[in-house]
């Protein structure tokens, strides 16, 4: 029998032990062979896959995404999956970008605006939206 041992894959790929075991777990990675100790011993291209898995981790694929992406390449005949989930990400990125671009302008306001407090801000032209409801509340002598 010949393979890597788990903390050899782990080593070269930068994960921990509970991660391999985990991603096994998943389906992500095959169950490997076993030494007659019970040893793991995986196949060589087990770094290269975990390499892979790292990276579309990191353009934002969740591992089930990954998963489905990878048994989508082990088909006789490849899709265009990998295409439009890609396409499909970036418009969650640019949605994402878009609310932190909005939270950033309103966090600025409040900067700009010296606001002192949340519920009791002293500044007359509080940016804060939610304010104005505790406000007017507050003027007609309603209660939460």
């Amino acid at each position: 029998m010949s393979g890597l041992r788990s903390s050899q894959v782990a080593a070269a790929a930068g994960v921990n032990l509970q991660t391999l075991r985990y991603y096994e777990r998943r389906g992500l990675l095959a169950e490997p062979e076993r030494t007659l100790g019970g040893h793991r011993l995986y196949p060589p291209g087990t770094v290269a896959l975990l390499n892979v898995i790292k990276a579309a981790q990191r353009l934002g694929f969740t591992l089930d995404e990954v998963a489905e992406l990878l048994d989508a390449g082990r088909r006789r005949h490849p899709t265009a999956d990998l295409r439009q989930r890609a396409i499909d990400k970036i418009a969650e990125i640019d949605a994402k970008v878009a609310n932190l671009t909005a939270i950033r302008a309103a966090l600025t306001d409040v900067v700009d605006a010296r606001c002192d407090s949340l519920t009791n801000c002293t500044c007359a032209d509080c940016p804060i939206p939610f304010l104005t409801i505790g406000t007017a509340e507050r003027l007609h002598g309603e209660t939460a």
